[in-house]
């Protein structure tokens, strides 16, 4: 019986590292966190808009464009020709667009083709993201916008008048109520309304070979310009 003793306690003093030691493996276990996973880049800080496909004889070209607001963000090229010289003129391209904030850019010398293509799917990705906004405006951005419609302006090729959107003080859009039933002007009238959105102002150049109806024009859109006021 005595014998006995010592091992009853030899064996419980062997068991004190299994119970020192196995409470601290459980805390390690239980702290352990998984690695996160990045969101992909974009997803929730802008949105995201295809521009048109643009073909040309060196190949198609398409560009995607993240806006924030009306902001320009970032340029992606979806498409584009496989050639040396497209491949160099890209990323000139796009560090003038996050510059100019819109399609009016120079062309990269040597990448004619492919830059006319890039500036139209570009504009296209602008006037789309454009349009987006416009639907998407709240009430009270909706209550600020009003539309004025300017003077008749009589000239010898017939009457000039234009009706002028404004969302606050900017010229949102531009529409022809009135005007010469003739090629030149037909012509003419696409080219004075982008000058304007462009100028913000009636101070635009005179589209060549429709002086008249140009002159015309931009006195209807002085009027309605004042009439804001």
């Amino acid at each position: 019986m005595k014998r006995a003793i010592p091992v009853v306690v030899l064996s419980i003093a062997g068991l004190v590292p299994v119970w020192r030691y196995e409470p601290s493996v459980g805390a390690a276990t239980s702290t352990a966190e998984p690695a996160s996973t990045p969101s992909a880049a974009g997803s929730s800080s802008g949105t995201v808009v295809r521009g048109t496909t643009i073909r040309t004889e060196k190949g198609p070209v398409q560009v995607q464009v993240t806006f924030s607001g009306e902001k320009i963000t970032a340029v992606k090229m979806l498409q584009q020709p496989n050639h040396p010289q497209t491949a160099a003129a890209v990323p000139k391209l796009v560090a003038e667009t996050l510059k100019a904030q819109s399609a009016d850019i120079d062309t990269v010398s040597g990448a004619t083709i492919t830059s006319e293509a890039y500036k139209k799917s570009l504009q296209a990705a602008i006037d789309s993201n454009g349009a987006s906004a416009k639907t998407s405006a709240s009430p009270s951005a909706s209550a600020a916008s009003r539309t004025v419609s300017g003077s008749t302006v009589n000239t010898q090729k017939g009457p000039v008048q234009v009706q002028v959107a404004f969302s606050g003080e900017k010229i949102t859009a531009v529409k022809m109520l009135q005007q010469p039933n003739h090629p030149q002007t037909a012509a003419a009238v696409p080219k004075l309304i982008a000058e304007t959105l462009k100028a913000q102002s009636a101070k635009i150049d005179t589209v060549s070979g429709a002086t008249i109806t140009s002159d015309g024009y931009k006195e209807s859109l002085q009027a309605a310009i004042d009439a804001k006021d």
